[in-house]
C-alpha cells in the first residue's frame, strides 16, 4: 500500500488558514497593504462628520470586521525584513534622487543642465581581505597574487592566486584575522557619519577658497545640494555614494554661474574630503592621543550626464543604484538586521567570522572608558554604523514624506469615491479616529498568502513600470 501523501507544515496551515470564514476579508487586506511580510494590527473606529450640519456620513469599526482587526504595513525600508514595504521605499527614493536630476516633483526641469557628480567615499584598509577583481574584458583575476610568497607575522600567506566570484563567500574576509585591525575598522564605522557631516561643512569652506569669496558670501552666487547613501561593502565597512549638485544661490530654481562647472565641483570635492579628519573618541589630558579618522585613498568622482553614458554615468543609472542601495543594511555584508541584546549570543549567530569578530569587537570596546560613551553596543548589529543610510540636503528635491502624502491622499481620495463621501476641497468634512496597537506579523498559515500577494502585485507593478518607462531598470 502506498504511504499516505505527506504535505510540508506551512502549506497545510496555509490551507487551514484559508478554510476559516474572515480569510476573504483577511485576503483583501493583505492585498491593501502590499503583502507586507510585518503588517500592524489595529484595533479602533474612524467616524467622518459633515462639518456643517454634525450629519454622520460614513462609520468604520474593526469590531464589525470579520477579522476582529485592520491591518497596515509596517513600513521597514530593509529588504531583509518586509520586501513588501522595501520596495515602495526603492521607488520612493528612485523619484527622490532621480527628480534632483531632471526635475519632476516640484524641481524644475532647468535643474538637469546644472554641474553635477556621483562621488563614492569609501574607507581605509585596515587590513588585506580577499577581493573580486576583474580585467578590462570582464573576466576574473587573481585575488591578490604574489610571486615571493611572503607570510605575515602570524605565519599566514599574505597573497591569494585564487579567482574570486562576486558571490564567493571569502570575498570580504581578512587574510590574516589576527592582522587585521578590527578596532580601527569598528571605530570608522561608528565615526563614518560624523565623517561626512564634517565634509558638508568643509566642501563650502573649499569653494569659498578656490572663488576667493568669504565663505559667508558663497551662497550669494552659489548654492550646493546633494544626496547621498550608505552602502555596506564585503568588508562591512560602509562607504557612501552621493549626488553632488551645484545651483544658484535659489537653489535648484536658479541657474549657477557659468565659471560654476564639474572640474571646478571635482577638485573642491577631492581637497575637502582629503582635509577631514575625527578623532575617534573624547578623552582626559593625560590619555593617549586619540585615534584619527579619515576617508579612504579611493575617491571616486564621475559626471552625472542627462540619460546618456559620455566619460561619466547616466542620471537613470545612478538613480536606480542609490534606491537599490537604499534598501539594505549590514546584512549584505554579513551580520545579522536586529539589535544583539547579550554578548551571550555573539557565538550562535548566523554570521560570517569576519562579522562576529567586528560584533565582538563593539561589545569589547564599549568597555574601555575612552569609548564608554559611544553606543558601540547598541550598534553591534551594524558593526558600529549608526547613520542614516540615506539623507539629502534642503534643496536637492522632494522629500520622502511628501512622496508618502502624495500616495496617501490619492488612497484617500479613491476611499471617499467608492464610498461616496464628499470631496473636502468642495465641502468640509471632519474625520474623528482612535486606533490601537493590537500586534504585528503574521499568525498560523498566513505568511504564505501575504508572500504570494506580494509576488503577484510586485509582477504587476513591474509589467505596468515598463510599459510606462521601458528606460528604467
Amino acid at each position: 500500500m502506498n504511504p499516505a501523501p505527506s504535505f510540508a507544515p506551512d502549506i497545510l496551515a496555509a490551507m487551514q488558514r484559508a478554510a476559516m470564514p474572515d480569510f476573504a476579508r483577511w485576503q483583501r487586506m493583505v492585498y491593501a497593504t502590499g503583502g507586507c511580510a510585518q503588517p500592524v494590527r489595529l484595533h479602533g473606529e474612524r467616524l467622518t462628520f459633515d462639518g456643517t450640519t454634525g450629519e454622520i456620513l460614513d462609520v468604520y469599526r474593526t469590531t464589525d470586521e470579520p477579522t476582529g482587526f485592520l491591518l497596515t504595513a509596517c513600513g521597514n525600508r530593509r529588504a531583509s525584513r518586509c520586501p513588501a514595504c522595501s520596495a515602495v521605499y526603492k521607488d520612493d527614493t528612485y523619484h527622490l534622487i532621480i527628480s534632483g536630476l531632471r526635475g519632476g516633483k516640484g524641481v524644475p526641469e532647468d535643474v538637469g543642465g546644472h554641474p553635477r557628480v556621483f562621488a563614492t567615499f569609501t574607507a581605509p584598509s585596515f587590513g588585506a581581505v580577499h577581493a573580486h577583481h576583474t580585467g578590462k574584458d570582464g573576466k576574473t583575476l587573481p585575488c591578490r597574487p604574489r610571486r615571493d610568497s611572503p607570510t605575515c607575522p602570524h605565519g599566514r600567506y599574505e597573497g591569494c592566486g585564487r579567482r574570486h566570484e562576486r558571490d564567493d563567500p571569502q570575498v570580504g574576509q581578512p587574510l590574516c584575522v589576527d592582522c587585521y585591525d578590527y578596532q580601527g575598522a569598528v571605530l570608522w564605522n561608528a565615526h563614518a557619519g560624523e565623517l561626512w557631516r564634517r565634509f558638508t561643512q568643509a566642501l563650502p569652506a573649499v569653494l569659498a577658497r578656490q572663488l576667493g569669496v568669504p565663505r559667508a558670501h558663497l551662497r550669494e552666487v552659489l548654492r550646493l545640494s546633494y544626496a547621498k547613501v550608505a552602502e555596506y561593502q564585503a568588508r562591512g565597512l560602509v562607504h557612501f555614494h552621493a549626488v553632488i549638485r551645484l545651483d544658484g544661490p535659489d537653489g535648484p530654481a536658479s541657474p549657477p554661474p557659468d565659471w560654476a562647472t564639474v572640474p571646478l565641483l571635482d577638485t573642491a570635492i577631492r581637497q575637502a574630503a582629503a582635509q577631514v579628519v575625527v578623532p575617534a573618541s573624547k578623552q582626559s589630558p593625560d590619555a593617549p592621543p586619540p585615534v584619527l579618522l579619515r576617508w579612504g585613498d579611493q575617491l571616486d568622482v564621475r559626471p552625472v550626464y542627462l540619460s546618456t553614458d559620455l566619460d561619466g554615468v547616466s542620471d537613470q543609472r545612478v538613480a536606480s543604484y542609490v534606491a537599490k542601495y537604499a534598501t539594505k543594511g549590514a546584512e549584505s555584508a554579513g551580520t545579522v538586521d536586529r539589535r544583539i541584546r547579550d554578548a551571550r549570543d555573539i557565538p550562535r549567530l548566523d554570521v560570517t567570522e569576519h562579522a562576529r569578530r567586528m560584533i565582538l569587537t563593539c561589545f569589547t570596546l564599549n568597555r574601555l572608558p575612552q569609548y564608554r560613551l559611544l553606543p558601540l553596543r547598541h550598534w553591534s548589529h551594524m558593526l558600529g554604523y549608526r547613520g542614516h543610510f540615506s539623507t539629502k540636503s534642503r534643496y536637492y528635491s522632494t522629500t520622502l514624506g511628501e512622496l508618502r502624502r502624495t500616495r496617501a491622499d490619492y488612497r484617500a481620495a479613491q476611499a471617499r469615491m467608492l464610498l461616496g463621501l464628499p470631496d473636502p476641497a468642495e465641502e468640509t468634512t471632519l474625520t474623528l479616529s482612535e486606533w490601537r496597537y493590537a500586534g504585528s506579523g503574521h499568525r498560523h498559515g498566513e505568511p504564505f498568502w501575504a508572500e504570494l500577494a506580494r509576488q503577484r502585485i510586485a509582477t504587476a507593478r513591474k509589467i505596468a513600470k515598463e510599459r510606462a518607462h521601458p528606460e528604467m531598470e
